[in-house]
């Protein structure tokens, strides 16, 4: 069975044990351990470990002796509790020993996971877990993590009083930072909110956020160019504490909509275009900015460009007027745009 979308999240939350097997795969290995660290938590619990109710072993070894997985599936436990036998790293060539694996499984015995690298649709592992009847996989991509799975992570350190504003600051954060670092912020902040029954307010996060200067002013651009307004705000004052230089962030902003204009106008679509661009834009952020590119269309991104041409301009000339306040109108300008103006 292949899991899709929030299908992921939601499943890896509660695996169902009475499935033989879970695959785990994606590019980033940090998205993937984190997400086997919550399953394996799930399926077993935070003493599994120490009560021998885990088996590791590297997927690498299963060709030289495949016999050693069905073994550790079989193995009945010293202590009482439902079992994993976790197989890390796992090449194609170990799929035949999976395969028998899964196909001795009986109730009772220890859940199979499995994690490995991006897997192609021809992979062997990959078609084992998704052609299986009971078996699961869970691709895991770059996206950012869902609400739902940033709202729980919250819940888990303790942080129950999470105002709407909040969590749209965690949001944002999200897409600023790597899982593994998000995961360590949300800890940092549960650590500093034990025992205060006070809501989480902005201030709090902004406070105990890691300093992101790249991250964040990517991320500002984006949400111009995808209209948020509601985040342009709480981005554009972190940016300005960040002690970004202004025309440094016109000059990005340029070279953002100036690529969307290119996408846009490319007769190849948008994807290609950002493909085939200099240099090329690849994965999750091409999707991201062709579905930018579309949203504006021609027109529109023409005028965005010539705005921020306009206010680079005024920010190298003599012009006395504040220049950070003068980057931000544009950029604010911009994200207001009302959609469906072509």
């Amino acid at each position: 069975m292949l899991l899709k979308g929030a299908e992921i999240a939601r499943y890896l939350a509660r695996p169902d044990p009475s499935r033989p097997g879970l695959l785990i795969h994606g590019q980033d290995a940090m998205r993937v351990a984190l997400k086997r660290a919550e399953a394996v938590r799930a399926l077993v619990g935070e003493t599994a470990d120490e009560e021998m109710r885990l088996t590791r072993m590297s997927g690498a070894g299963l060709k030289k002796d495949p016999a050693q997985l069905i073994d550790a599936v079989r193995e009945v436990g010293f202590f009482p509790g439902p079992r994993v036998v976790l197989v890390e790293d796992t090449p194609d060539l170990a799929t035949d020993a999976i395969r028998n694996a899964l196909s001795d499984w009986r109730q009772g015995d220890a859940v199979i996971l499995v994690t490995a690298a991006a897997l192609s649709k021809g992979s062997a592992l990959r078609k084992l877990f998704e052609t299986h009847g009971q078996a699961v996989t869970a691709p895991i991509y770059d996206d950012p993590p869902s609400e739902d799975e940033v709202a729980r992570w919250l819940a888990d350190a303790g942080l129950r009083e999470v105002p709407p504003a909040s969590l749209r600051e965690m949001m944002i954060l999200s897409r600023a930072l790597d899982p593994g670092d998000l995961r360590q912020t949300v800890e940092k902040i549960g650590l500093y909110k034990h025992g205060d029954p006070a809501p989480l307010t902005v201030e709090e996060i902004a406070l105990l956020a890691p300093a992101t200067i790249e991250a964040d002013l990517d991320e500002l651009i984006h949400a111009v160019a995808e209209r948020r307004e509601a985040d342009f705000g709480p981005l554009m004052r972190r940016v300005d504490q960040q002690g970004i230089a202004p025309v440094t962030l016109c000059i990005q902003a340029l070279r953002h909509f100036r690529a969307l204009h290119l996408a846009a106008a490319d007769p190849a679509g948008p994807g290609v275009a950002l493909a085939r661009a200099r240099p090329p834009v690849f994965g999750p952020r091409r999707d991201r900015m062709a579905r930018q590119a579309q949203a504006w269309g021609m027109g529109p991104l023409e005028e965005a460009v010539s705005a921020l041409l306009a206010t680079d301009m005024t920010l190298r000339s003599a012009s006395r007027a504040p220049q950070m306040a003068l980057v931000e109108r544009a950029l604010l300008r911009l994200a207001m745009k009302p959609r469906g103006r072509r």
